[in-house]
């Protein structure tokens, strides 16, 4: 019991140090020099009071530059019940997870990899929602880094596409993840994985990014203004 108690003590003493170190965030730095996390998850569904995470995989980018030697994939022992359903999208069965470390034994590895970057995802309050549930869970208190939706840049970008031009002319199209890297020229993979789907929105941001400067984005504090999650 001292032993757990000690642990949960450093744990809580390690996150209250990344807590003050993400405050220092910069908002000011200049979006082709300012530090990212691309993340994704893969659930046991998509409600938070039922569901839990699986796995968590994510890449780290320094501006429009993808870092491939650094990533971060772990696959966890979810707290609620695998369905078939779930299965059948990210591939990860049930007696592959009863090998994995639960999700308090992650979460800290997952903390210190994101450091004080920001983070980004493709309708990321998705995987914001189900993370923030288990640091409250756990520690009392929320992910402090802030994040950025590629939806929402790309969303933001075809605005600004329309005011130039009629080219979309009102049509609705998909985007999802995968449709946005295919109009993108992105090649992705059939199967579910949050480090490849991670991998797929590192790419997608890194578009977004090539072309921010052009149209008046140019910092962190830019970017969050029109993307945060």
């Amino acid at each position: 019991m001292m032993n757990k108690l000690y642990l949960q003590s450093r744990i809580r003493h390690f996150l209250q140090k990344r807590i003050d170190s993400v405050e220092l965030v910069d908002l000011s730095t200049p979006i082709e020099s300012a530090k990212y996390v691309v993340i994704d998850t893969e659930l046991t569904g998509l409600q938070p009071k039922k569901d839990s995470i699986v796995s968590i995989g994510a890449v780290k980018m320094v501006g429009g530059k993808i870092l491939l030697g650094d990533t971060f994939y772990r696959i966890v022992e979810p707290r609620t019940k695998l369905t078939g359903k779930s299965v059948v999208i990210h591939g990860i069965t049930p007696s592959e997870v009863t090998e994995c470390p639960g999700i308090a034994t992650l979460l800290p590895e997952f903390l210190d990899f994101c450091g004080n970057s920001v983070i980004v995802g493709h309708f990321v309050a998705l995987d914001i929602n189900f993370i923030n549930m288990e640091m409250k869970r756990l520690y009392g208190f929320h992910l402090q880094n802030p994040s950025i939706d590629t939806l929402k840049l790309y969303t933001w970008i075809r605005q600004k596409e329309e005011e130039v031009c009629s080219y979309h002319g009102g049509l609705s199209e998909d985007t999802n993840l995968f449709s946005l890297a295919e109009k993108y020229n992105i090649a992705v993979s059939k199967s579910h994985n949050a480090l490849d789907d991670a991998f797929v929105t590192a790419q997608l941001f890194q578009r977004f990014i090539s072309i921010m400067p052009m149209i008046g984005i140019k910092t962190v504090g830019d970017l969050l203004r029109i993307g945060r999650q």
